[in-house]
């Protein structure tokens, strides 16, 4: 049924979750796996003249350490990709280049004012997509608990 899987992610907590699932999808079905992170060009478009090479780095830079963090927790062979552009936009294009069964996503899961004023990669990928799309949910416990580490970590 799944003979590939491709995993999107950005290296934040919120998709921890979902490699897992992901690669537990790909086991199950002995699915391809390749894992994508996409440099968001409209962030590095967006920013100052001058901290443009140097935001452009780091967002490489996560892209890397994203994609090694999926390699570390497979069991197997993956392909791994980075793009440049719009996250839904190559994480779409990515799908129907590699003939992509699934794509699995983490989403932070907002809503109401905060999804609309902020936006969802989540969201985009859902609607345009052309084939189905497994979001995975941080669990509760796992937000908490890093709320929790952001707050002990911050200067009183």
């Amino acid at each position: 049924m799944f003979d590939t899987v491709v995993v999107a992610t950005d290296g934040s907590d919120s998709v921890t979750r979902a490699v897992d699932v992901a690669l537990d999808l790909a086991d199950r079905f002995d699915a391809e796996v390749h894992a994508l992170s996409v440099v968001d060009a409209s962030e590095v478009d967006a920013s100052p003249q001058q901290l443009r090479d140097e935001l452009r780095t780091a967002l490489e830079t996560t892209a890397d350490a994203a994609l090694a963090t999926v390699e570390n927790h497979a069991d197997r062979a993956i392909t791994t990709a980075t793009r440049k552009g719009r996250p839904a936009v190559e994480i779409c294009e990515y799908a129907r280049e590699v003939d992509a069964d699934v794509v699995a996503t983490g989403t932070r899961g907002r809503h109401g004012e905060n999804r609309l004023l902020l936006g969802s990669v989540a969201e985009r990928i859902v609607r345009t997509s052309p084939v189905p799309v497994l979001t995975v949910r941080q669990l509760e416990s796992m937000r908490q608990s890093n709320a929790d580490a952001d707050e002990s970590a911050t200067p009183v």
